[in-house]
């Protein structure tokens, strides 16, 4: 951004601005017109009552341009006189007498989030040195040798999301709650429980754990043991959603939550899910009544996607056995053992890290540009230790494997919702394993082309296929494997951390960005470059496309109901930005 540094307010108004931009909300981007002024770029946004002014500069990563300046300049009729909005309640409420009346409810909503979004930058930016300080003490002042991935999670949910300008808001949570439950805070706490019914409850495998508690254990009567199953409850699901859920279900009376509560667990990165602190690798994803990015992503579980994460599971389980390179370097996390009663209030998933990671470093690829103890970034540290100080050497050794899978899966007729917050970077400098290695989890949002899948599997396709759950993961075409492939794997995986590692000037954004293109043209050749050959399909749409899909997730998150945009997916509802591979090649 040019010009002096604005501040914590005038960056979030400027990241809020280039999304709206990016979004093309009420027609900012495609019914504007550019000015070039002594001062810099404008775009003008003409309407009945006067003009909207934005003051933009060359952007380049998902928007060809960006918010320059933390205001929208406000002009009368005829130009007589201008009023500058600086805040985004402003912004937002300017914005909203341009949209359809029935709009602008979300408009208001998302002014909103603006202010809780401020108000836990500011909350972030006073607790940030004793947070490092804290982390330092526990684990170390070096997190090349942190062991455990909760640090790296704290330290990565103090970081702005590469798309949603909003993205560390928790909808309608407390300050305390956030600094009793949020992941950045770090903070341990008790599971409450609910003894269900068994005849109410579907179990997959989860009570045959052998270490999962009974109902008389947490001061229940004993006769519950043999007929109840315990669901963990999250405290503030448990402080009130926890009843109308049981209502909705008709489970009031025949329900009962458990005097004490049991098991000492921590956040990770996604919130709803916390480690055990006996045993970090064994995760429980438990549901809650917020949202994150956006008010209508719900934190919620959904019955039906805990058996698409296992169902993917299985297939993608079925490709290392027939790509037998990945065995050692593509890891999973089990995902097959869950519980509910049909209702997203009332579910649970057991996630369980793989065996052979003792002693490795752990670290989610989303705290890679996060700042670390003693300086630097998390990057820096790694790279200090693993690849001989150079982090542009880490990032190339990253994208190798990354993109080799991700087309390789794509040869499959499958993408992953593999985010940066999904994805863990394994690193080692012993000699018994290999330097990086991948694991990946929540992988209950794929798409897939059926008949590549088929294709490629034969018979076995149609069994893998029928397990999944939601219709919206299976079809047959290509667009939305591409779109997924685009908006995840390259912009949040690779695109994301490129301009990042730029920004703290760590190499030349041409130089990031053409060993992007570089790594992942390699990866699409292998695929072959017949007509119907997959690597075909990737180049044309990805690489030599002149634009990219882009998520619009304020739009769809946010600003519109999913009837008015008509999104079927939130997280997959897009617009479209320069293809930035292409400076690169």
């Amino acid at each position: 951004m040019i010009g002096p540094d604005p501040g914590p307010g005038g960056r979030h108004l400027v990241r809020v601005l280039s999304a709206l931009l990016r979004e093309d909300v009420v027609g900012l981007r495609t019914r504007s017109l550019r000015e070039d002024r002594p001062d810099g770029g404008w775009l003008r946004l003409d309407h009945p009552r006067g003009a909207l002014l934005l003051p933009v500069e060359p952007d380049g990563f998902q928007c060809e341009l960006g918010a320059r300046l933390p205001l929208v300049r406000r002009e009368d009729a005829g130009g007589r006189t201008t009023t500058d909005l600086t805040t985004a309640e402003a912004v937002l409420a300017a914005l909203g007498e341009l949209a359809d009346p029935a709009d602008r409810p979300g408009f208001a909503a998302f002014a909103e989030e603006c202010r809780q979004s401020l108000a836990t930058e500011r909350l972030h930016r006073d607790t940030g040195g004793a947070l490092l300080a804290r982390l330092a003490d526990a684990y170390g002042p070096d997190p090349a040798r942190w062991t455990d991935p909760l640090p790296f999670d704290a330290l990565a949910a103090r970081l702005d999301h590469p798309v949603y300008p909003t993205g560390r808001v928790r909808n309608g949570l407390t300050p305390h709650q956030l600094r009793s439950y949020a992941p950045e805070f770090h903070p341990t706490f008790r599971l409450r429980w609910l003894a269900l019914p068994r005849s109410e409850v579907r179990d997959e495998g989860l009570s045959t754990t052998g270490d999962w508690p009974v109902p008389s254990a947490l001061g229940l009567p004993p006769s519950l043991d043999d007929d109840h199953l315990l669901l963990p409850v999250h405290p503030l699901t448990a402080q009130g959603p926890l009843d109308g859920a049981l209502a909705e279900t008709g489970l009031h009376g025949r329900a009962v939550l458990a005097p004490r509560s049991y098991a000492e667990v921590s956040p990770t990165l996604s919130l709803r899910t916390v480690a055990l602190a006996a045993d970090p690798r064994t995760h429980l994803k438990v549901p809650l009544a917020t949202a994150s990015l956006g008010r209508l992503n719900r934190r919620t579980i959904k019955p039906g996607t805990l058996r698409d994460g296992a169902a993917c599971g299985r297939l993608l389980a079925a490709v290392i056995d027939r790509e037998p390179r990945f065995r050692g370097t593509v890891l999973q996390a089990d995902e097959t053992r869950y519980a509910h009663a049909d209702h997203e209030l009332l579910a649970v998933l057991r996630r369980r890290w793989p065996e052979g990671l003792d002693g490795s470093v752990v670290v989610s690829m989303a705290s890679l540009t996060a700042p670390a103890p003693g300086g630097g970034l998390v990057v820096d540290r790694l790279a200090d230790r693993f690849h001989g100080g150079d982090p542009v050497a880490l990032l190339d050794a990253m994208l190798t494997l990354l993109f080799d899978w991700q087309t390789t899966l794509f040869g499959y007729g499958v993408a992953l919702e593999s985010h940066q917050q999904n994805v863990s970077l394994v690193l080692d400098d012993r000699p018994d394993r290999p330097p990086l290695r991948l694991l990946f989890k929540d992988n209950d949002g794929p798409r897939i082309h059926a008949g590549r899948l088929r294709s490629a599997l034969g018979g076995r396709a149609d069994g893998l296929l029928r397990d999944f759950h939601d219709p919206r993961i299976t079809g047959d075409d290509d667009r939305p494997v591409l779109d997924l492939f685009a908006t995840i794997t390259v912009h949040l995986c690779a695109g994301a951390p490129a301009f990042a590692l730029a920004r703290q000037g760590r190499a030349p954004l041409r130089e990031l960005l053409a060993l992007v293109h570089d790594r992942l043209d390699a990866a699409v050749e292998r695929l072959g470059t017949g007509a119907t050959a997959p690597g075909t399909a990737l180049r044309a749409h990805v690489l030599d496309s002149p634009r990219l899909p882009v998520k619009a997730m304020v739009t769809a998150g946010t600003l519109l109901s999913k009837q008015r945009s008509g999104a079927q997916d939130i997280n997959k509802h897009y617009t479209t930005g320069p293809n930035y591979l292409l400076q690169g090649a």
